[in-house]
């Protein structure tokens, strides 16, 4: 008897830990970003990071009310974005950045969704049947992602807090993983 109560006290313990692994840190930081704590400027804009080391490392995640973006440094520009595809929510941090009709896209690595770093439209490879020989195009399904300003000063890379008054597909994903932090990106 007394061995059934330890394993059921073992297995309670082990779920209360997976519990707070599951839900993440509740403490409060919302605004922390992988190269220390993002703050809050006077005049509204969140400080990511410093601009050299965002040119190093190419792209960064941060957090900024809760919200994941990440900044993506490719052709001597800044991009911020949210960082879950508005697809499915796979991780665009972890995703290739090509070049596609002169304008870089990230790849999603889960399913291959292409989205503009510079917009945030989703693009599509479609055809018209209408034409004598139809030959595949890019063309864009609209403004899916959500985009965030990203402004420099004085060597530091900041970005303006989103606009939730106008919503995006991608918003879905930001919220449904808002607190999960690196577990939600495993698929």
């Amino acid at each position: 008897m007394l061995d059934l109560i330890i394993l059921s006290f073992h297995f309670f313990i082990c779920f209360l830990i997976s519990i707070a692994i599951w839900c993440g840190r509740k403490d409060g930081d919302s605004q922390s970003s992988s190269t220390g704590r993002a703050v809050m400027e006077p005049d509204g804009l969140i400080f990511i990071g410093k601009e050299d080391d965002i040119k190093k490392s190419q792209r960064i995640i941060a957090k900024i009310n809760d919200r994941e973006i990440v900044v993506f440094y490719h052709k001597g520009k800044f991009h911020a974005l949210d960082s879950r595809c508005y697809h499915e929510g796979g991780p665009l941090s972890q995703g290739e950045i090509e070049d596609i009709d002169g304008q870089a896209c990230i790849v999603c690595p889960w399913h291959k969704f292409k989205i503009t770093l510079e917009t945030g439209e989703g693009l599509y490879e479609g055809i018209n049947p209408l034409e004598p020989s139809p030959t595949p195009k890019w063309q864009s399904k609209g403004v899916k992602q959500r985009i965030h300003k990203v402004t420099i000063g004085n060597g530091n890379v900041y970005v303006s807090p989103p606009d939730l008054s106008v919503s995006f597909d991608s918003d879905y994903f930001a919220d449904k993983y808002k607190n999960a932090g690196e577990l939600a990106m495993r698929k």
